[in-house]
């Protein structure tokens, strides 16, 4: 039988770096989290060879007394909490005491620290051990270097990736540090290149910019939504402009970045309908809140959380973007200009991102005397000027007023308000509608115009309370597999719930006695195969979630097709059809209706203007 031993201090701090220090990236999270806790206002970040080879932070914050250097070292130790109520009201990013000791077990450290203009002090770690300590210079702040990171943990270093790929992950760190504190002035090089600079002036339009670039900040509304418990702020990127992956979704709740499912679905849900299958929303959005209703303290890396009133808040994020996209025209404009190129920050696994600029002189090394973030931006000032238009994207600042909110009996007006009226001068293959106004060309896919219309009429009624329903006098039948039989077993109640009834006849076998009156006719049969195909896919079937698929279903099933081609009044009629829809921009799969070509550009493709 083994025995039972306490284990030391120095093995201790290597298991808990396993948890705390998995990568180069956990190394800058920890020490920019403990960076920004110390109140500093310009923090500068340096990194090597995907810092493997070396980190430097360096902030002007409060920094360390020089009595207590050393004890910031222990394990537990920390000045974020005193006792187990603080656990419940956590105002800081970090809190457990547990960086420093363990990115000091797996490295070479050095820290220079000086608080309330008093000398300051530099210890010297090495595998957590402490090998030096000197006086400093009085620089209000903390310097701290990791070197050789994982150089006494081997195995460790084998899993640690390419030097991009580590890059990457750092790079999202700073990213988002940067969205969420637009009032402190982040500087993050690598290998002496300049990747990142924010000015630390607040405004979160200038962070954007720097970091997603000019095409998504046109595209940017801001959000300023406030309740007894929340107050929602950021800002949401029109649906034109989306991506493939969620890494592009920044979440952050009172100033801490997390990644919380619920409430990256709760913005999803917002773009219901205005996003293509498997496309996703460009979102910086910041929650503040009672500290006492977010448990942080769930996970060692502390990206997630725990939230009181979860449904309430998940609620108000939903609606808030919602009435946000629905004051908007969401048209697409083409324009005689090449593709633009996306600036792409790293988020996850994206290899080596772009700089800010290209030009921007840089530090030769890491040593040498770092310039002020003022004399920095001075040299961005000589650069092009940031080009973000000031009256569409507003910084949402605390005394900003809340959005109003739009009644129901306003909805439809305010949804023809959104397009323009617009004169159909003909179609294209007899698919695509025509139409001008003073704006420009007009091109509509008719097929995602109807389905849109459809959709909305449908939708409204399935929820109806007293849905029309059609009795068949000669029932019909419809046979499935054992597997759907099941299935279908426990989706009676809600096939019911949207006026579908189908009883049990034989073994594998269903006779559909009633169905919705307004099933395309001809198309019964092939309808509720489809319809149940759809319901079996879903993971979690509901009521709420087969309404909607039925609502899509019958909306694509009765809109016209491709190569119909429709008389001039019938193609006004779909055009005010369509401007009466509550959202009348996309189709229910999330595909444009509209693109626009705006006179000036037309104007430009035949050379009537030059510029």
């Amino acid at each position: 039988m083994n025995t039972i031993i306490q284990l030391d201090e120095h093995l201790s701090n290597k298991i808990a770096a396993g948890e705390v220090v998995e990568r180069p990236a956990s190394v800058v999270k920890e020490l920019l989290e403990n960076a920004i806790d110390a109140g500093s206002t310009e923090i500068d970040v340096a990194v090597e060879e995907g810092g493997l080879s070396s980190i430097v932070i360096i902030d002007n914050g409060h920094g360390v007394p020089e009595d207590e250097v050393e004890l910031a070292f222990l394990r537990h130790a920390t000045s974020k909490i005193k006792k187990e109520s603080d656990l419940h009201r956590i105002e800081t990013l970090g809190f457990r005491g547990e960086a420093l000791p363990s990115i000091a077990s797996v490295s070479k450290l050095t820290i220079e620290t000086s608080a309330n203009g008093n000398a300051g002090v530099e210890l010297t770690y090495q595998g957590g051990r402490l090998i030096g300590r000197t006086k400093a210079k009085a620089r209000q702040g903390t310097k701290i270097a990791v070197r050789e990171l994982f150089f006494n943990t081997p195995a460790r270093l084998k899993h640690v990736k390419t030097i991009n790929t580590e890059l990457g992950k750092i790079t999202d760190i700073m990213n988002r540090a940067a969205l969420s504190r637009p009032d402190i002035s982040f500087r993050f090089t690598h290998n002496h290149k300049q990747m990142l600079f924010t000015n630390g002036r607040g405004d979160l339009r200038h962070v954007m910019f720097a970091i997603y670039g000019k095409q998504v900040m046109e595209k940017a509304l801001p959000i300023h939504h406030e309740t007894l418990d929340y107050t929602i702020t950021g800002f949401v990127i029109e649906p034109e402009v989306n991506r493939a992956s969620r890494h592009y979704m920044s979440t952050f709740i009172n100033g801490r970045y997390i990644r919380h499912f619920p409430l990256v679905k709760a913005i999803e849900q917002a773009y219901y309908t205005r996003l293509p299958s498997h496309r996703h929303p460009i979102v910086v959005l910041s929650i503040a809140m009672d500290h006492s209703l977010v448990d942080v303290n769930v996970h060692p890396s502390k990206w997630d959380v725990r939230l009181s009133k979860e449904e309430a808040l998940l609620q108000e994020v939903t609606e808030s973007i919602e009435r946000r996209l629905a004051r908007e025209t969401l048209i697409p404009e083409q324009t005689s200009n090449d593709v633009i190129k996306e600036k792409t920050p790293v988020f996850e696994e994206t290899p080596l991102p772009l700089s800010y600029s290209e030009k921007q002189p840089v530090r030769e090394t890491v040593e040498e005397p770092v310039p002020s973030h003022y004399e920095v931006e001075s040299i961005v000032k000589q650069e092009p000027n940031v080009d973000v238009p000031e009256e569409r994207v507003v910084a949402p600042t605390p005394t900003s007023q809340p959005e109003p909110e739009v009644k129901e009996e306003q909805r439809e007006e305010a949804s023809i308000e959104r397009i323009p009226p617009l004169y159909p001068i003909g179609q294209l293959h007899g698919t695509y509608i025509l139409a001008q106004n003073d704006r420009g060309l007009y091109m509509i896919d008719q097929h995602a115009a109807q389905e849109r219309i459809y959709y909305e009429e449908f939708h409204a009624l399935l929820y109806k309370k007293n849905r029309d329903v059609q009795e068949l006098l000669i029932p019909f039948v419809m046979e499935f597999t054992n597997e759907e039989v099941i299935h279908i077993e426990q989706l009676q109640e809600d096939f019911q719930s949207i006026g579908l009834y189908m009883e049990r006849f034989g073994q594998q076998a269903y006779r559909v006695s009633a169905h919705p009156t307004w099933f395309p006719k001809g198309q019964e049969e092939e309808t509720i195969r489809e319809l149940t195909n759809q319901a079996l896919e879903l993971k979690k079937p509901d009521v709420v979630a087969l309404r909607e698929e039925a609502a899509i279903l019958m909306s694509c099933k009765a809109a016209i097709k491709a190569n119909r081609h429709l008389r001039n009044d019938e193609l006004l009629s779909l055009i005010e059809r369509l401007r009466a829809c509550e959202e009348p921009f996309t189709c229910p799969h999330g595909r444009n209706i509209f693109v626009h070509v705006t006179t000036y550009e037309l104007e430009k493709m035949f050379k009537r203007v030059m510029n």
